[in-house]
């Protein structure tokens, strides 16, 4: 999480007015509460960041304590003094398609993304970027499969209520981020990150794309590296 944060934190030293893509989830939250630290010590200062989020429910309000505009306010926004978030809530995609880029995570009108943060799900996507048959282009609404169901199902007091659907920024969406980081921790990550970083590059595991990129780090613990050779 420590270093991860280094690495958000020269971006924002170097280019103060810079465009975060963000993650949620348990991968990045250490990160965000040392993110968080800095800021309170006067070492960091988010007043010109943008932040772009990665990817949202489909049908749950800000204010749903399982919504990812809620986790971000949570862990991190209401800690900083960040006031520029690109985030999508909307209820509807074709909303969301109509509507400026100020108001989904559309972001074409920022300049593009500096620097953007990943998780790495057990199946190998990101964002809510599922394995399929051919690598999604640009920001979509996406059916979830029954494993990322499954895995998130404890977030919610049943199955039930989990959502169908996301919204998430597509792979070339993603791709076109001018720097990736990447955070992986736990040993049943171990196999999926051997395989993005050494496996085929395939939709059938969609992480596999980064391989392709010029500029990703991953921040990853002895754990999750332990199936890769060092």
């Amino acid at each position: 999480s420590r270093k991860a944060a280094n690495i958000i934190s020269a971006q924002i030293i170097m280019k103060p007015n810079c465009v975060l893509g963000l993650a949620t989830g348990s991968s990045p939250v250490g990160t965000y509460k040392t993110a968080i630290e800095w800021y309170k010590k006067g070492d960091l200062d988010f007043s010109q960041v943008t932040s772009v989020n990665l990817d949202e429910y489909k049908g749950l309000s800000p204010e749903n304590d399982q919504s990812y505009r809620y986790f971000m306010n949570t862990n991190l926004f209401d800690h900083v003094n960040i006031d520029k978030h690109v985030l999508s809530f909307r209820t509807d995609w074709k909303q969301i398609l109509t509507k400026p880029a100020v108001n989904t995570m559309d972001h074409s009108q920022t300049g593009g993304v500096d620097l953007q943060l990943l998780g790495l799900g057990h199946n190998g996507h990101i964002g809510f970027n599922e394995p399929g048959a051919a690598f999604e282009k640009e920001t979509h609404c996406v059916d979830l499969t029954e494993s990322t169901i499954e895995a998130n199902k404890r977030f919610f007091e049943s199955e039930d209520d989990v959502p169908r659907q996301a919204y998430t920024m597509g792979i070339k969406n993603i791709m076109q981020a001018k720097k990736i980081l990447v955070v992986v921790s736990g040993e049943d990550k171990a196999d999926i990150l051997k395989e993005v970083l050494y496996g085929p590059i395939t939709p059938e595991v969609p992480a596999s794309i980064l391989q392709l990129h010029n500029d990703v780090t991953i921040v990853a613990d002895e754990a999750a590296l332990s199936k890769i050779d060092m």
